[in-house]
């Protein structure tokens, strides 16, 4: 069983003073964010605004970022606010405000957390830097607005979202790739009941666009869904090198939106062990068979599930 590759190769530093002061120099350099703050104590309410960021440093291959930020105000984590998202640009004037209903006396245990974060439509988003205050250290008796260095985000243990288990098939005379759905397990709880109704959506995408989608059958009440349902799609060999294959769990809902509980990518685009099963189904060429509804034993390979 095959997982994402850890990188937890985290040994002890050995810097000398000034390499030390040398890579914390480097670190200061992810940008600055200027926000403001006001509590309303008549009302309760925490304005945060979101109004610009500067120097940004940049995450993307131009040269450039297309960056947004997240406010949260910790412990509470289901209470988020996203800022839209400013395209190619290091210095995003945003003027958003947020606000947040605290009573003043619970305040004093929360912390602010602003992150910046650079949008990417395929992949996870990647944190360039966060402001965080602890609520009890400003003074709230009047508006706050103020410039801060964005420093590196805490890297949190990502939440843990379950597992998917794939297999892939290709075979070239036919053209046509098969993507085989098992199972999933350990999924995260979505409902208030501590289930899910999960069932995945299939989508091949290529550059920036879906060209088909597929859906299995709803699992209900389960964490641990057993699927065993094959899809076909045709595509000829040499579109083969530029199809990325969304695979996304989602959580079924009779009335409201279906959530999405996790995903993964497989495809020459894909990178890690989705990049390496694409590569070994390319390597392994086979032959046309009858094929039915059910998976045939292909190589399985599980992933974890990324937000």
């Amino acid at each position: 069983q095959k997982h994402q590759d850890d990188d937890d190769d985290e040994g002890e530093t050995g810097l000398t003073e000034e390499e030390k002061e040398e890579e914390e120099k480097e670190q200061e350099k992810l940008g600055k964010l200027q926000y403001s703050i006001d509590y309303d104590f008549e009302n309760t309410k925490l304005t945060v605004g979101i109004l610009q960021a500067a120097d940004l440093m940049s995450m993307d291959s131009g040269g450039t970022s297309d960056p947004y930020v997240k406010v949260l105000l910790l412990p509470d984590k289901k209470k988020k606010f996203d800022t839209k998202v400013h395209k190619k640009t290091l210095n995003p004037v945003f003027n958003e405000t947020f606000v947040f209903k605290v009573p003043y006396e619970e305040l004093g245990g929360k912390t602010l957390v602003m992150s910046v974060y650079d949008y990417d439509r395929f992949s996870k988003h990647d944190v360039i830097g966060e402001v965080k205050i602890p609520m009890n250290t400003i003074d709230l008796g009047r508006p706050i607005e103020e410039w801060r260095d964005l420093e590196s985000a805490d890297q949190e243990e990502p939440e843990k979202l379950g597992d998917i288990c794939i297999s892939l098939r290709y075979v070239p005379t036919a053209g046509k790739l098969t993507v085989c759905i098992l199972e999933a397990k350990n999924l995260k709880k979505m409902d208030a009941c501590g289930l899910s109704d999960p069932y995945v959506k299939i989508q091949l995408l290529q550059g920036g666009k879906r060209l088909k989608k597929k859906k299995t059958t709803v699992k209900k009440n389960t964490l641990n869904p057993y699927y065993n349902e094959s899809f076909s799609f045709e595509i000829p060999l040499e579109q083969m090198q530029k199809i990325l294959v969304a695979v996304t769990v989602f959580d079924y809902d009779k009335i409201g939106k279906n959530d999405a509980i996790g995903k993964i990518f497989v495809g020459s685009k894909a990178t890690g062990l989705g990049l390496k099963h694409w590569s070994d189904m390319l390597a392994n060429p086979r032959r046309p068979i009858a094929q039915g509804r059910h998976c045939r034993p292909a190589s399985v390979a599980c992933f974890f599930l990324l937000p």
